[in-house]
């Protein structure tokens, strides 16, 4: 009689023929997923050319991103501004870089209250918000602004998106708003980051100056979402029609274009530290 082989050997044999059906089954997966026959003699090349091709647009894409983040498209000033008039209502002007700069940066974006929750989107008592108004248009370098003047920090940044809302020439200009919302319109992210880019040398360098500013802070902003509930789409929402407008007086137009101003600001806190 022929010797009964060891239970163990048994089952080694039995365990690596369910390892090889396995793994046949996944490589049929994976044919099947790539589109591919079966028993064609140049299986390896079709299963590699898809994978290859993959890799190629991931790299692409990334060589993109690294290239938009190299070029040097917003002005570096080499010292300090030299603002000349700091009132709440008139536009500053700088006699450095010969632009009128809204004072965003020459009062500063204060990072009070990054956990609060719904900070921007939360609206402060209004007639506070008018004090702080009424502050920056008496002395804008005096104004106190400080958590021991207001607690509420919703009635600080109630008074910033007021300041933004009531600017004559909006942040993102008129002339360059066309540019920003046909990269919302876009669907390839790496084409939206390229005409963002290019939307951005369409500003004058204050503006563009004030934006990355601005963007920085809403990016710090969203760090903390878990907290403060404020996330890049948030955010969009709330600053998308704050931040620009559109140029037509057709309500209808302007009413449609709220949903690409909302993707622009949310690109631009996404990829902040790309296109900045």
């Amino acid at each position: 009689m022929p010797s009964k082989e060891p239970w163990s050997g048994h089952r080694a044999k039995r365990s690596a023929v369910h390892n090889s059906k396995r793994e046949s089954r996944q490589q049929d997966l994976l044919i099947a997923a790539l589109g591919m026959k079966l028993g064609s003699r140049k299986s390896s090349v079709t299963i590699w050319q898809p994978l290859k091709l993959f890799a190629y647009s991931q790299l692409t894409s990334l060589v993109r991103r690294a290239t938009l983040k190299e070029n040097e498209h917003i002005p570096k000033y080499e010292k300090i501004h030299n603002f000349k008039v700091h009132t709440f209502r008139g536009p500053h002007w700088c006699e450095y870089c010969a632009n009128f700069m809204w004072g965003l940066i020459a009062q500063g974006v204060k990072c009070a209250g990054l956990n609060s929750e719904g900070l921007y989107r939360v609206s402060g008592f209004s007639d506070l918000i008018e004090d702080v108004k009424m502050a920056f248009d008496r002395d804008g370098e005096k104004a106190d602004i400080s958590v021991n003047m207001y607690e509420d920090i919703n009635i600080i940044t109630g008074a910033l998106k007021l300041y933004f809302r009531d600017l004559p020439i909006p942040l993102i200009t008129y002339d360059a708003y066309p540019k920003f919302i046909e990269s919302a319109k876009t669907a390839d992210p790496d084409e939206q980051l390229e005409i963002l880019h290019e939307a951005l040398k369409l500003l004058p360098p204050a503006h563009c100056e004030t934006l990355r500013y601005l963007m920085a802070h809403l990016k710090r902003v969203t760090l903390h979402e878990k907290e403060n509930l404020m996330s890049a789409e948030n955010l969009g929402i709330v600053f998308g029609p704050t931040l620009m407008r559109a140029p037509e007086l057709d309500a209808m137009a302007a009413l449609n274009d709220i949903r690409y101003q909302r993707l622009v600001v949310e690109m631009l806190i996404k990829n902040e530290d790309i296109l900045f």
